[in-house]
């Protein structure tokens, strides 16, 4: 079958494999010749606070891994994938002049930002005549795809799935075959550049055991298909291994999002269905952020933009630092600090005391999340910290508060999560451990621990501060 055209660049970004991967697979089927490319995008490099980031850790060896795929797919010894170190879509339009090439192939992406750059990229390539083409590969439905019966977009995740799981049919998962013959990957591109190179250093990955790649994701999602039964009874619970741990895999491509689907279908089970629902979500918000680009500097219910948040930077560096007295917040907030990772129910824990009992604005905290996370995506971070704050879709109404002593009594009753990571309670009993300044001074000397000297006493009286909450929103809306 005569191709389409005699030579294409895939540019690879939030979709590091050579498998099952929409823009590959295209370009492979439309061009005789297929050049590879990922850009170290400096507009998004220099805005980081250090060199020493453990994300742009697990994306160099991802590429790196990237690489040893594409060459054993076209079966060469010298580098197939051009790895770049610029601002993204004058490198890309540079690059693709200089291959000669007659279209570039990448999979979309729907973060605004984002959009805008490809926006610019594809006008620029039409100006030298060059085509662009994107393709949806980072979600199973995408956009407007899944409209409520009157055409508009869903605003709850309940009905959304629901249409979801409705529409969803063989082909909606069907993995894109990527074959190559020798012709198609030409081997003419130069070393990859080092880390150093680029400005960076891995970061503490490897003292993370944060397994980069194909081969990273692979073996995590191995590891958790062992123990999918058990998802729905272990997956809050911060000291058991009950979750996936896949999320930084979905973030950067090193895992398919329509292999893990076809997985949860196929399996079945609460724990599967569970698990599903969680993906479903990941798809919710960045059909949000897709139709409501606002969202991310202006509450997704806009009565709640007039909330007067407190001016609490005491408040904000406590938490930050995790000191505020509040174990299972303190835990949440240096387990991300250590290891760039919290737990799902931590998140809503800790955002939830944020905004909710410190009275700080929801976008600190998101901003915050965003330095730290190597999961970060904007459209899940956006999701989850509004649906916290009571301010975004679906949220949890303004009056539920989430009471952190509760919290931790519930999800780590024998305080195993609290012990690791706030070590200064380790001798404090299971029963006082998620309130510990009830101890008596006695009991505190013969623990070892003086709350507000070797631990802080807690920064803020959630019953005060539930009380605060509670009339901020109802001046709000007028009660």
């Amino acid at each position: 079958m005569a191709k389409r055209y005699s030579s294409g660049l895939v540019w690879f970004r939030r979709d590091l494999r050579a498998f099952d991967q929409a823009a590959l697979h295209q370009a492979l089927a439309q061009c005789a010749r297929v050049h590879c490319a990922f850009v170290f995008d400096t507009d998004i490099l220099d805005a980081l606070p250090s060199r020493s980031d453990r994300r742009v850790g697990f994306i160099h060896a991802s590429v790196v891994a990237l690489d040893a795929s594409l060459r054993a797919l076209a079966d060469r010894q010298r580098p197939v994938l051009h790895v770049r170190h610029g601002r993204a879509p004058e490198t890309i339009v540079a690059l693709a002049a200089e291959l000669g090439v007659d279209a570039v192939f990448a999979n979309r992406d729907y973060e605004p930002a984002a959009m805008a750059r490809d926006a610019a990229v594809a006008g620029a390539l039409e100006s030298r005549g060059i085509a662009f083409h994107d393709f949806k590969d980072q979600v199973i439905f995408e956009r407007d795809e899944i409209l409520t019966g009157s055409g508009t977009p869903y605003a709850v995740f309940t009905p959304y799935k629901r249409a979801w799981r409705q529409a969803l049919e063989p082909g909606h998962t069907a993995p894109f075959d990527v074959h190559a013959e020798d012709a198609q990957l030409p081997a003419d591109a130069p070393a990859l550049p080092t880390l150093a190179e680029i400005g960076f250093d891995a970061g503490n990955l490897g003292e993370l055991k944060l397994a980069p790649g194909v081969q990273g994701g692979e073996a995590m999602f191995a590891d958790f298909r062992e123990r999918i039964e058990a998802y729905k009874v272990r997956r809050d619970y911060p000291a058991l291994k009950g979750v996936s741990y896949l999320s930084v895999h979905l973030r950067f491509g090193t895992v398919s999002i329509r292999q893990l689907v076809n997985f949860a279908l196929s399996v079945g089970g609460q724990g599967a269905e569970t698990w599903l629902s969680e993906l479903i979500w990941r798809e919710f918000y960045q059909m949000v952020l897709w139709h409501r680009p606002d969202v991310v500097e202006r509450c997704f219910k806009p009565e709640f933009d007039a909330l007067q948040w407190d001016d609490n930077d005491a408040g904000f560096a406590a938490w930050c630092a995790g000191r505020t007295g509040y174990p299972l917040v303190d835990a949440g907030m240096r387990q991300l600090n250590q290891s760039g990772y919290m737990h799902n129910r931590l998140r809503m824990v800790v955002a939830s005391f944020l905004t909710k009992d410190l009275g700080v604005d929801w976008r600190r905290g998101e901003r915050y999340f965003a330095a730290q996370l190597n999961d970060y995506d904007l459209a899940a971070n956006n999701g989850g910290w509004q649906w916290a704050a009571s301010t975004g879709c679906d949220g949890q109404p303004w009056f539920r508060i989430f009471n952190p002593v509760t919290q931790s009594e519930r999800f780590d009753p024998q305080g195993r999560f609290i012990r690791r990571y706030v070590p200064e309670l380790a001798r404090v009993p299971d029963k006082h451990i998620h309130a510990p300044w009830k101890l008596t001074p006695v009991e505190q000397a013969g623990l070892g621990v003086r709350i507000g000297t070797d631990y802080p006493a807690p920064i803020v009286d959630h019953a005060l501060a539930r009380e605060r909450t509670l009339a901020r929103f109802r001046a709000v809306r007028g009660q």
